[in-house]
């Protein structure tokens, strides 16, 4: 019947297997020996030789200052009261991922390394929140407060040295202790919101004046280099009248001089009557052309003739 019975024993105690969720320690008359991570049916010697500590490989989610089961959510409000950089109370509370990445460390590194954890976390989050400023923690800061609490967990954790890895670090809550101070930093906040509307505001109207400006002064310039340009071509115009009359009166002096001088009254007095005149010292003599023209469609004058006459 002994033998029976340590038959047994020794079959019961000899093999043992290892989910695809776990990872196994074999323990030599409680001395670590290795770390058995690959799942199946795997062997040992019996016991009390040989025992096997079996630990899960999940991510494993710790929940600090508040706790939910069954869909129920219970905060501890006395873990969570801090006070931040600039000497303001609020209660924050975080949830933190975490998975056993070494079982013998995590077996035999410490008694409770679920306590370690969880002191690190509170000591970790409670520096963080101590040094920085009450409207990162309400507002725009929470991603940097939880990457500097992640930094500074996972430190501390490998200095504990208790077999753990952190994953992930999410703040869940932080608000401020009671509903009259959460009431005045909730209308500071709205102030703040409105003050940055209105400097966007007028920061799009001044740049929508400056763009204004910009095209006004574009056209303006263009304008400009228009007339410019056209009144360079007038002047070459000009210059190219100019030598050519030049020409002319180089030639033909006296009558380019009599031209010029019809043609600018013709453009000074454009509605004045003309008339052809001669004056011999004694009585000034003239030939009516407008009333001729009105009577004579077609005069046929000589002015030589007409002087002559006279």
């Amino acid at each position: 019947m002994v033998l029976a019975v340590l038959l047994l024993l020794v079959g019961l105690t000899s093999w043992y297997t290892v989910d695809e969720s776990e990872q196994a320690v074999i323990l030599t008359f409680g001395e670590v020996e290795e770390g058995i991570s690959d799942p199946g049916l795997h062997f040992k010697l019996p016991w009390p030789i040989q025992s096997v500590e079996t630990l899960s490989k999940e991510t494993f989610s710790l929940q600090f200052g508040y706790e939910q089961k069954d869909g129920e959510v219970k905060d501890f409000p006395d873990e969570t009261k801090m006070i931040t950089g600039d000497e303001n109370i609020v209660l924050a509370d975080l949830v933190v991922q975490w998975k056993i990445t070494d079982p013998e460390k995590y077996l035999f590194n410490a008694e409770s390394p679920k306590d370690v954890l969880y002191d690190a976390t509170s000591a970790s989050l409670r520096s963080i929140i101590g040094s920085s400023k009450i409207d990162d923690a309400l507002t725009s800061g929470k991603a940097e407060i939880e990457a500097d609490v992640r930094d500074l967990l996972s430190s501390l954790i490998e200095k504990y040295d208790i077999g753990v890895s952190i994953l992930a670090v999410k703040l869940q809550d932080v608000e401020l202790p009671n509903e009259d101070v959460r009431k005045a930093f909730t209308d500071v906040t709205d102030a703040r919101e409105t003050m940055n509307t209105k400097i966007n505001e007028a920061n799009k109207y001044r740049n929508q004046k400056l763009n204004e400006a910009e095209g006004e002064k574009d056209a303006i310039i263009s304008r400009a280099e228009g007339e410019k340009a056209a009144r360079i071509e007038r002047s070459r115009g000009d210059v190219a009248v100019f030598n050519a009359l030049y020409g002319e009166y180089e030639g033909n002096p006296e009558i380019t001089r009599e031209r010029l001088v019809i043609e600018t009254l013709e453009q000074v007095l454009p509605g004045a009557e003309i008339y052809i005149m001669n004056d011999d010292g004694n009585t000034m003599k003239y030939f009516p052309l407008r009333t001729m023209n009105n009577e004579q469609p077609k005069p046929a004058v000589e002015e030589g003739s007409e002087e002559n006459n006279g």
